[in-house]
């Protein structure tokens, strides 16, 4: 069964924005409102890379890469984090994931991040 729902995603111009969502269908509220969760991305032909998390109370961190441009946020009513991207780069291209801190559930497909220079 599915643990997680990315979307999102798309093709979009240098310095444009993208919110991505994720919801994770399965976990129930007492497990998810104190978890730490984890946006990831992967660019062709490179490892995973660990982009943004945040806590249960909201303590955000984020990559060097992407401080100052993106937001990580969650709504715990609707068990779902979110990816605000903006001033995007055609670095940022990738197949961007969620999943918790120790990265425990099974990856879902991904939401596709194209951005054309």
């Amino acid at each position: 069964q599915v643990h997680l729902v990315e979307s999102g995603g798309g093709l979009v111009q240098a310095g444009g924005s993208l919110r991505l969502s994720c919801r994770f269908t399965r976990l129930i509220t007492s497990t998810f409102n104190p978890a730490t969760l984890g946006w990831y991305r992967q660019a062709p032909g490179k490892q995973r890379e660990l982009v943004a998390t945040i806590t249960g109370d909201c303590t955000t961190t984020y990559a060097e890469s992407v401080k100052g441009r993106f937001t990580i946020s969650r709504d715990n009513a609707r068990k779902t984090i979110y990816l605000q991207m903006n001033n995007l780069k055609p670095e940022d291209s990738a197949v961007y994931y969620c999943n918790g801190q120790s990265q425990e559930l099974p990856w879902g497909q991904g939401t596709q991040v194209i951005v054309s220079s």
